[in-house]
């Protein structure tokens, strides 16, 4: 009986202990760490952590909601349908902060002004969700990430007190044009989210939303005041690192846009040639209808196969047109049928809605298709020209 006794004494010794460990003291600290855009693309858009410091506990932590698990099942799959589940990870402030700086990132910090009773909301809100069983979410890029979840918890811990105001000189933009802030436009990083992102993200943003991205976090928070007593939500804000500018290699000639004007131009150098000869260079079409319908499967395998609700609504289909596929046949006859000339003039009025598109503003598309886009029209002309002539 002492026997038991005395492990149930200390059972609860270890637990109360433990317990001790998550009360903050009065000079605990809650901070909003923004680190500024790396090197590559998944790193061009920064990230954001919370930093728990307790110089009394001898605590110095920070969370952030960044973390990829590698070991899940299908991960590669998972990621291309939109279902990859994201962690909320935990590092010692010092081995965060030197992660960093080796990286050459700024690093800035926001220190909270929140009661301490709404300190110890966060940091419980933070250990619950560390759990294993609680430290998985469903990823989105634009409503769900790291950054979002720095706002949302923030949110939970003040509940709902949080009075968001506009930064000086905002102006609300495009989900696209704000992913386009952070890329080199002509870049192929920034081609492929152009040529896989639909229509969805050409709305504009609310303010709030413009806090997907790291950046905003901060700026938001800066500007943010606690509701019932009008304080600034941020009361100390401190630039930790700043990062050492280093001129960036760049070069033109293997960007998308000289790469698709090379392309562009030797589709219109073997039109001029055909159109001197009066005759069809069959491979360069097989091989166009063949990487325009393909590339226009991918698109709506991404639209209706994934769980990606940004690749819906893709007007690249307009130019990437997936009946191209089922058209080689008749590039291959020695005659061809009298509706395949229709259908020629089919893909020129679709390349003329992706331009009417462009112009207004449904969608925005790559710059590095400009010169592509416009051999592909000469070509469909010229064949249009072609087959009337012959039949």
């Amino acid at each position: 009986m002492q026997k038991a006794l005395f492990i149930l004494f200390v059972f609860l010794c270890v637990k109360t202990a433990q317990a001790q460990q998550h009360v903050l003291s009065d000079k605990a600290e809650i901070s909003v760490l923004t680190i500024g855009p790396g090197a590559s693309l998944n790193d061009s858009f920064g990230h954001n952590g919370f930093r728990i410091k307790d110089i009394v506990k001898g605590t110095d932590l920070v969370f952030n909601y960044g973390v990829y698990d590698f070991e899940a099942p299908n991960f590669y799959l998972k990621f291309a349908q939109g279902k990859l589940n994201y962690l909320i990870g935990v590092d010692y402030y010092e081995d965060f902060f030197n992660s960093y700086i080796s990286q050459n990132r700024t690093i800035k910090e926001q220190v909270l002004n929140i009661s301490q009773s709404e300190k110890q909301t966060l940091f419980d809100y933070l250990i619950h969700n560390y759990q294993p069983e609680n430290r998985r979410y469903l990823y989105d890029f634009f409503y769900d990430n790291c950054a979002t979840k720095i706002k949302d918890v923030t949110n939970i811990a003040l509940n709902n007190s949080i009075q968001f105001n506009d930064p000086k000189n905002f102006k609300p933009q495009t989900f696209r044009a704000l992913i386009h802030s952070n890329l080199n436009r002509n870049s192929w990083g920034c081609f492929g989210i152009d040529l896989a992102l639909g229509s969805v993200i050409d709305k504009k943003a609310t303010p709030e939303e413009h806090m997907y991205l790291p950046k905003y976090i901060h700026e938001f928070f800066e500007n943010a005041t606690i509701k019932n007593s009008g304080e600034p939500l941020v009361k100390e804000n401190k630039v930790l690192y700043k990062k050492i500018d280093h001129p960036i290699a760049t070069s033109f000639f293997t960007s998308p846009l000289f790469v698709f004007g090379i392309i562009g131009l030797f589709i219109i150098f073997i039109t001029y040639k055909d159109y001197k000869t009066q005759r069809q260079s069959v491979w360069l079409d097989v091989t166009l209808f063949s990487l325009t319908g393909l590339i226009g499967v991918l698109i709506l395998l991404l639209w209706f196969a994934t769980d990606h609700k940004a690749t819906h609504q893709n007007y690249n289909l307009l130019w990437a047109c997936v009946l191209n596929i089922f058209m080689i046949g008749q590039l291959l006859r020695k005659k061809t049928s009298a509706w395949f000339i229709k259908y020629l003039k089919f893909l020129v009025i679709l390349l003329c809605l992706l331009t009417l598109h462009w112009i207004i503003g449904v969608q925005v598309f790559a710059i590095g298709l400009i010169p592509f886009l416009i051999a592909l029209g000469i070509r469909y002309l010229y064949l249009i020209t072609y087959f009337s002539n012959r039949s």
